[in-house]
């Protein structure tokens, strides 16, 4: 390592250090950034300490939850694992989570669409993992075919990389396809049968990424994810190299079965969370898994006992009552948080916080194409309004024929809430500037429940 790189990482350190130690502060970013300041190539640097490779988690909604239980199972191995779980998904962000101890055996790093950039030309991980995309933060981050291009330049710069994609997402199977033109090694995981689920009302793709014709499906899990493929002949799903098969999704959580030629015999994976977009992060998780030499049985007792810890499906009880805080930052998001609530069959509470922070993104249009109108259609529901852009999200609210009140915080949503039995859940559902102060309400005012 160089001087410089030296100097960088003793100064990115002793930021960790002040913030953790002394301030009590999360040291996520702020280190990498200083450390970045003095040394812009140090993330390249720092990459070299690790030993057996390294994973890279991408996508628009599930990357945090799918990178940490990835992370988890390599480090139940015995393994020293360096990774970004608070979410810290930028340049800063990764070179802050590389910074630690003087050698790794893998690192596994959660990146952000549009810092795959930076982040693959100096990490060059063995395999990027592509979850999904949909519209989301569209002041910062533009329409779809911008991120695409973003993470096939990316792929370009990194050309060892294998990417691992979602096969039933024709958006990341346009990459996949130009990434291949491009002499990348593509691997595709997807779900190999029709679960016979209400379909979201605005899919975020219905055309043919070679010639734009509609695309014709033989079913969809959810938004644009499923069995498609152009009847012009020129774009299809690929063949998956991970299947799941025999899904079932409830309240009580998920449980699939996969298969691949890379399993001596299919494996059932089940955990006590998540919903159909679970299944895939669980499938992409236990994939990169696999290929990092992972057993099943293994990855098995590390969701056995997985807790989400970052606002994504936590549960809190406060006064007796359940609490369930959930992000929920664009349409698809907010629409599978709306199916988990329909397979609750309780009567619940959904306390909905929109802010429009620098994070969260200025243009909230997005929440009209949002279903709201499904959570209508449920008995007994209570629909509480907060955030910075609580009146607009109101005035949607309205036009999807519910009522709803307007709470400053989630104290005041668990009082309006007040006449309601106790056994009656309140679902928080918030964006992203709005997850971590609700977070930090319920562990202040409850007790988190695994």
């Amino acid at each position: 390592m160089s001087v410089r790189a030296t100097l960088a990482t003793g100064a990115g350190r002793l930021t960790h250090w002040a913030l953790s130690s002394v301030l009590h502060r999360s040291a996520s970013q702020l280190p990498g950034r200083v450390a970045l300041a003095l040394d812009p190539q140090l993330m390249a640097a720092l990459a070299t300490k690790v030993r057996g490779g390294s994973v890279v988690v991408c996508g628009t909604n599930g990357k945090t939850t799918t990178n940490n239980v990835l992370a988890s199972a390599l480090e139940a191995t015995g393994a020293r694992v360096l990774c970004n779980r608070a979410g810290a998904n930028m340049a800063a962000g990764v070179t802050s989570a590389l910074l630690p101890h003087s050698s790794a055996d893998w690192a596994v790093m959660e990146a952000d669409e549009l810092s795959t950039i930076r982040i693959l030309p100096n990490l060059k991980p063995d395999y990027l993992v592509l979850l999904n995309l949909f519209r989301d933060q569209l002041d910062r981050a533009g329409e779809i075919d911008r991120v695409q291009d973003v993470i096939v330049h990316a792929l370009q710069a990194s050309p060892g990389t294998t990417l691992l994609v979602c096969g039933d997402d024709p958006l990341c199977v346009g990459v996949a396809r130009r990434a291949a033109d491009n002499g990348t090694e593509v691997m595709a995981f997807g779900i190999g049968e029709d679960l016979h689920l209400p379909t979201d009302r605005v899919p975020e793709a219905r055309f043919c990424q070679v010639c734009g014709g509609e695309l014709t499906y033989d079913y969809r899990s959810y938004a644009q994810l499923g069995s498609f493929h152009c009847p012009n002949g020129d774009f299809a799903r690929p063949q998956l190299d991970f299947t799941a098969t025999d899904v079932h999704v409830g309240r009580g959580g998920v449980s699939f079965a996969v298969s691949s030629p890379h399993l001596a015999v299919p494996i059932t994976l089940k955990a006590d969370f998540g919903g159909v977009y679970m299944v895939y992060n669980l499938l992409a998780a236990f994939a990169a898994a696999t290929l990092a030499g992972v057993d099943g049985a293994a990855f098995q007792r590390v969701l056995d006992g997985y807790r989400p810890q970052n606002g994504r499906l936590q549960h809190f009880v406060v006064g007796g009552r359940e609490v369930v805080l959930n992000l929920a930052k664009n349409p698809t998001g907010f629409n599978q948080n709306i199916s988990l609530l329909s397979q609750d069959e309780r009567s619940k509470a959904a306390f909905v916080v929109i802010n429009d922070d620098f994070n969260d993104g200025k243009d909230i249009s997005w929440i009209w194409d949002v279903d709201f109108e499904r959570l209508g259609l449920g008995d007994g529901l209570r629909v509480i309004a907060g955030g910075h852009r609580a009146n607009d999200l109101q005035v949607r609210l309205k036009y999807a024929g519910i009522h709803a009140q307007i709470a400053a915080n989630v104290e005041e949503a668990l009082r309006i809430c007040g006449d309601l039995d106790v056994a009656c859940p309140l679902y928080v559902l918030t964006n992203y500037s709005a997850l971590w102060p609700a977070k930090a309400e319920l562990e202040r005012m409850g007790e988190h429940r695994g």
